[in-house]
């Protein structure tokens, strides 16, 4: 059978799925997070399925947020992780800090981006793994169609982190894509403390496209030692009028 053809096979299914509504819900795994959870199907990150994570915000190119939510949903699922690259600025220490222990990591490195894609594909074929990330500036329809079959069929999920240097790289991650899911990660003042020193890290977290779900940002406390997201405490007790509890609760 011709790619074509599986494509065009693969759009039929989504569209029984929808008509069939939750008959075939995939299993998810939850953020932790009530107002989140209860916004996109399923009741968070769907499993076997292609899901895309972009930095945002000032100096998104060199930040790391959306690197570490993306580690703090592998790191709430078991089994090992494949992370496949192209550069080595992954930073061990702070996949730790976001509970994906390094040792739960089998890095595969390419020397080109396009040589990431068959890569996280021949790795969505593997059972038994807790998800497999790819690291990469462009994403076609075609080539995440096939991560979104590959994933499908093994019930891995595929989490591709896009990453550019320049703005015309950058541009390229408003192309649509097969991934049911699209996030925008980008860092957010912290909670200042009464004593000198570093408060729990905030992100403002963006669902920019979700099958099933509309568009809804929030912010949130960035991931503890398991992988976990939180609402800020001094958000959370504010009261509903406040706009940046609005924000937080989308």
């Amino acid at each position: 059978m011709r790619a074509g053809q599986r494509l065009a096979i693969a759009d039929l299914q989504e569209q029984i799925e929808r008509l069939e509504g939750d008959k075939h819900r995939r299993a998810t795994v939850p953020f932790g997070v009530g107002a989140l959870d209860t916004h996109v199907p399923g009741g968070g990150i769907t499993l076997g399925a292609l899901h895309e994570i972009i930095e945002s915000g000032p100096a998104a190119e060199f930040a790391g947020a959306a690197t570490l939510f993306t580690a703090g949903i592998a790191a709430r699922l078991k089994g090992p992780v494949v992370w496949c690259l192209t550069r080595r600025d992954l930073f061990a220490p702070g996949l730790a800090a976001a509970g994906l222990h390094p040792d739960r990591v089998i890095y595969v490195e390419a020397s080109r981006d396009r040589e990431v894609l068959p890569l996280v594909e021949e790795a969505l074929r593997e059972k038994g793994l807790a998800a497999v990330v790819g690291e990469v500036t462009r994403l076609s329809l075609v080539a995440s169609r096939r991560l979104q079959l590959a994933a499908e069929a093994s019930g891995v999920p595929a989490l591709m982190l896009r990453r550019w240097w320049t703005v015309a790289e950058k541009n390229l991650t408003t192309l649509p894509t097969a991934a049911i899911t699209r996030w925008r990660i980008a860092s957010a003042p912290s909670a200042v403390l009464p004593i000198p020193g570093v408060s729990r890290q905030r992100w403002r977290v963006d669902l920019v496209r979700c099958r099933g779900a509309e568009a809804r940002s929030w912010i949130v406390e960035g991931c503890d030692a398991k992988g976990r997201l939180a609402v800020p405490a001094d958000l959370a007790h504010r009261p509903h009028s406040s706009p940046v509890r609005q924000a937080a609760y989308g």
